[in-house]
């Protein structure tokens, strides 16, 4: 029986430096979302890649005496090493430099240069080099983006009829409430497109660094509309590929706000001149802060990953990102508040819950996990709790809402542990109540079993040394078994290891 299948995306990274904790946001998010599909059944395809074409590459890399291409090589090994810290598992990684994406990206511009989709035209206005976007207007001569000295241009381009398409993406997004995401991201999206859209040039005749408009070589194909096509072209597209038929269209691209309108305008208009369907969703998130102004060079307040991972580790992380913040949302970022979720949350919630139940049945058990002899109140309510939490987490992943999986987690995390508290284990030993000992000890190990299948694809890395430690078993491509109460077997061995999240002195705090 075929798989249902899960195509998910991030945008392609601009090539221009490392990656700081916005740049990484998105791809984290992408990669617990398919380890979490993974997880339960699904086909997964995940995609990422870098963008590299355009005149601010080539600017940047004659800036470092660097051809094009030799300066993206260095930035995508950077990118790499980055993905493999962090524990990203995409099945490709596209560069818009790829042989086979330049050629598709010809072949396409050629169809839609035949179909009359494209064609010859006059650009003159203002134009962002750093954000390689045209601007309508400006009333201070700036990008509205990114705050930058706009150029005003005057050149020969190539349009696309976007102007075409109005109606048609009206449909989409009145007919398809799941299109575009968080819900109060639409309604932006929808008035600007009934307000009318213009044509939108598709070509620069000014710089070399890119594919070239097929038989007008002087002239090179827009970056956005290049680096748009890498959805398709890693699929085989436009050639009919099995690949291509099978994951088409993408289940959900992830993006950040700033470029919702290339991905919910320009993009589904594309694929309407093409023929293709439009991607099912497209999730538009928030901007990440230092210490609450915008992430910028200039200002020197830039946080890399690696400066989280050498301190707290990679779990943390991806943990913190999507516990401060609603999903979707913009969110802060300081290092306080990472410490304040890593020794409250993770060492003193999680770690010390699953160090505290294997430490107790070692101690009183002798390392076998005790049977649930008699019945008790508190963990009955506990059980039933922790048996609900799959299915509320699952329609939380399924909504793409990362913040409210983590509260329904950790909601089971506090009562848990408050469990610990009013049960009272050390107690119940003392006074020789052996058979009760062993069904609160048993209800927290099933407790802290399940707690660690949902963390999975939050905590890779430590989810999977808290379940050997309690004797669980672990598929990372068939969780669904492991989401029911009762399949940690009494007599079972527990270990008790290290903790999950030792204690760290962070400088300065």
């Amino acid at each position: 029986m075929t798989r249902e299948k899960f195509y998910i995306t991030t945008p392609l990274y601009y090539v221009n430096g490392e990656l700081h904790i916005g740049g990484a946001y998105t791809t984290l998010a992408a990669d617990i979302l398919a380890r979490w599909h993974r997880a339960h059944g699904k086909d997964v395809f995940f995609l990422t890649g870098s963008d590299e074409h355009g005149q601010k590459i080539e600017r940047e890399a004659a800036e470092h005496g660097m051809a094009p291409k030799e300066f993206a090589d260095s930035i995508v090994q950077k990118f790499h090493e980055l993905w493999e810290a962090l524990d990203i598992t995409f099945d490709h990684f596209i560069r818009t430099t790829d042989d086979y994406h330049e050629r598709a990206v010809g072949e396409v511009f050629k169809k839609l240069m035949d179909s009359g989709d494209i064609y010859l035209g006059r650009y003159e206005g203002l134009y962002c080099t750093p954000c390689e976007t045209f601007v309508a207007t400006s009333e201070d001569g700036l990008c509205p983006s990114c705050g930058r000295e706009l150029e005003r241009i005057s050149e020969e381009n190539y349009f696309f009829r976007l102007s075409k398409y109005g109606d048609a993406l009206l449909e989409l997004i009145d007919g398809n409430p799941s299109f575009i995401l968080p819900p109060y991201r639409r309604a932006e999206v929808r008035n600007r497109v009934a307000e009318g859209l213009e044509d939108i040039s598709v070509s620069r005749s000014t710089f070399k660094w890119g594919v070239p408009v097929p038989g007008d070589p002087d002239h090179i194909v827009y970056v956005w509309f290049d680096a748009l096509l890498n959805y398709v072209t890693a699929l085989g597209a436009p050639d009919d590929t099995e690949r291509f038929r099978r994951y088409w269209p993408a289940d959900l691209h992830l993006i950040g706000k700033d470029i919702i309108w290339f991905h919910c305008v320009i993009w589904p208009a594309m694929l309407m001149a093409l023929g293709y369907e439009p991607p099912r969703t497209v999730f538009a998130h928030g901007w990440w802060t230092i210490n609450g102004e915008k992430i910028s060079k200039s200002k020197g307040n830039i946080v890399y990953p690696r400066e989280v991972v050498s301190l707290y580790g990679a779990d943390t992380l991806r943990f913190f990102l999507f516990r401060e913040v609603p999903f979707g949302r913009d969110g802060n970022f300081t290092f306080e508040a990472v410490d304040n979720r890593y020794h409250q949350e993770l060492a003193n919630g999680l770690g010390n819950l699953v160090m505290r139940t294997a430490s107790m049945i070692t101690r009183y058990f002798g390392g076998k996990l005790p049977s649930p002899a008699v019945e008790d109140e508190g963990a009955k309510a506990l059980a039933a709790l922790a048996s609900a939490m799959p299915a509320k987490v699952r329609e939380a992943m399924e909504r793409v809402d990362l913040g409210a999986a983590l509260e329904h987690i950790w909601n089971v995390v506090r009562e848990a542990n408050r469990f610990v508290e009013n049960s009272k284990p050390w107690v119940l030993a003392k006074e020789g109540e052996t058979e009760r000992l062993g069904t609160v000890l048993y209800t927290l190990a099933e407790t802290s079993r399940l707690l660690l299948v949902e963390l999975y694809p939050f905590l890779p890395r430590t989810a999977p040394v808290g379940l050997a430690q309690l004797g669980a078993e672990w598929d990372p491509l068939d969780a669904e078994p492991l989401e029911r109460w009762g399949v940690l077997k009494p007599g079972s061995p527990v270990t008790k290891g290290k903790p999950l999240f030792p204690r760290v002195e962070r400088p300065g705090v």
